[in-house]
């Protein structure tokens, strides 16, 4: 008869075995298939992603046409050119020290559970559940938030691009109202979630078709923008000018060129989702590693060559931010628009790159829904959320159809509330940023800290180096949430109030309450679910 029966959760419960020690479990041809069981989980989902799969749909995620394109303006008013030349390297390197720390932890626990399911072994038996608990409500409702930020912005730059497709803001162009806006997000992820309803092969398909389209059209505008615009900006001033002019009233550098860095940090963020599909990829304790870090390591690259493009035609800050533009105050449309329209006297031409960029972000959302349907999946599969039976029930296809179409609906849910506020919008979507890295750094904090002297390493591992990483990257995140949740204009008013802190803080009070009045009775982290 088949048992469901509490998992331990210390780190000596699950050691990372070799296939030749393995017992049994030796007769599984992928390694992935063979680690799974170890932690106690069936193969319940279809194994078929290649490690260039696993990469794709996290790059497609990542995405530094979406992060870049969306947060423009922010990288212009906080300190413009020098803050997003330099600051990009900068934040991309030390989030490459995160993902170094989460591809080790991920060799060893595979599992689509990702960070909450980390965090429930390395906290150890008295205090994984709790670990688990918070790590993976921080992480799902990021994840979500992702989702909504990032589905919210494509719509947004809809109503861009038909506004200077009708004339711009000067030309008698339409500007759709908030509710259409809203009716654009929701058709965008009712789409997303009719794509994710397919088999995974589909989902493949159109991972690496995302990754591909995101490459070449970085190359492409990189090229193309400065290329048609007849005024360029000079190499001293992409490389040297620091903007102090912002609406924002803060003029002292270090404060502009910290508040400048949360245009890189948002775009550097959602590449846990190389572990939430790792029960769907092939030998996932080498090949989930190597999409977490590749797609960081590529997506630095690739940002940064896109930064200096666009940058190049950029000669005059305040005219771009100015809501009389053409674009609205959207600052990469009028990049994009200006340069044509210098050139051809129409902007024409801009218009088509700018549907370039909205499609790189069509693709970012589609596999945000993926990554959020495996994380609820895996989430509620341990009894962790609400109506957890529904939620991780698998088709025919072996998808995990619920997960995908609850994650599209909280996803539309949480844009609401820019109908009301976009303040507080806003402050909820912060919770993509601070939120998530929260959750990167829990597990990690856990292994340097509560499993140092019993953490079994997987194939890919760092070595002794592996604790001095792991507590860089536990610092990082500890500084870019003091900063992001510092006042971002003065003076400080109930219309400027950075409500990152509160926010993140009401995650934390209710993920707690929670836990206290409820949870800790009965959830005990991971279960397993495998027939003995």
């Amino acid at each position: 008869m088949g048992i469901r029966e509490e998992y331990p959760t210390g780190v000596a419960a699950a050691p990372y075995l070799p296939l030749r020690d393995a017992g049994e479990i030796v007769a599984a041809a992928d390694s992935g298939d063979s680690r799974l069981q170890q932690l106690g989980y069936k193969q319940e989902l279809s194994r078929s992603l290649s490690a260039i799969s696993n990469f794709a749909v996290t790059f497609s995620i990542v995405s530094v046409l979406t992060g870049i394109s969306t947060l423009f303006n922010t990288g212009l008013e906080f300190g413009g050119p020098a803050t997003m030349v330099y600051g990009w390297p900068i934040a991309g390197t030390l989030t490459l020290i995160v993902g170094l720390s989460m591809a080790e932890i991920c060799s060893a626990y595979p599992t689509s559970g990702g960070l909450y399911f980390w965090s429930a072994k390395l906290a150890g038996d008295h205090w994984g559940p709790f670990a688990s608990w918070i790590t993976g409500w921080f992480n799902i409702v990021g994840q979500w938030a992702v989702t909504t930020s990032v589905d919210f912005s494509l719509a947004q730059l809809i109503q861009v691009i038909i506004l200077l497709a009708t004339g711009g803001n000067n030309g008698g162009g339409y500007e759709a109202s908030k509710y259409v806006v809203m009716a654009f997000h929701g058709g965008i992820l009712l789409i997303h979630a009719i794509i994710n309803s397919l088999s995974i092969t589909w989902l493949s398909f159109f991972g690496q078709l995302a990754a591909a389209w995101n490459f070449l059209g970085v190359f492409v505008l990189m090229i193309l923008i400065p290329m048609v615009a007849t005024q360029r900006a000079s190499p001293e001033f992409v490389f040297t000018h620091f903007n102090t002019e912002n609406d924002a009233g803060i003029h002292n550098k270090l404060y502009i060129f910290v508040l400048g860095l949360l245009m890189s940090q948002y775009t550097l963020t959602g590449y846990d989702a190389s572990a939430h599909m790792t029960e769907e990829t092939k030998n996932a304790d080498i090949n989930g590693p190597k999409g977490i870090i590749s797609s960081i390591g590529i997506s630095i690259l690739v940002g940064w060559a896109y930064l200096l493009g666009i940058t190049f035609a950029v000669t005059n800050i305040p005219d771009l931010l100015s809501k009389d533009n053409d674009a609205g105050g959207y600052a990469l449309a009028q990049v994009f628009y200006l340069a044509f329209k210098s050139r051809y006297g129409h902007g024409a031409g801009g218009i088509i790159c700018l549907g370039i960029v909205a499609v790189a972000i069509f693709f970012c959302g589609m596999s945000s829904v993926t990554s959020n349907s495996r994380m609820a999946y895996a989430f509620s599969r341990d009894g962790a959320m609400p109506l957890s039976p529904l939620w991780h029930k698998v088709n025919k296809q072996e998808v995990p159809i619920n997960a995908v179409w609850l994650s599209a609906f909280i996803s539309f849910c949480m844009a609401l509330t820019s109908l009301g506020s976009l303040v507080a919008f806003q402050a909820m979507v912060s919770i993509a940023t601070i939120g998530l890295y929260i959750a990167y750094a829990l597990p990690i904090f856990f292994r340097v800290t509560l499993a140092r002297n019993s953490f079994v390493p997987g194939p890919f591992n760092l070595g002794r180096y592996g604790v001095i990483v792991g507590w860089i990257a536990v610092a990082w995140v500890t500084t870019i949430t003091i900063l992001f949740s510092l006042p971002v204009a003065y003076p400080v008013t109930k219309d400027t109030l950075n409500y990152t802190p509160v926010a993140v803080g009401g995650l934390f009070i209710i993920t707690v309450s929670a836990w206290v009045l409820s949870a800790r009775h009965w959830f005990k982290g991971p279960i397993t679910n495998i027939d003995v």
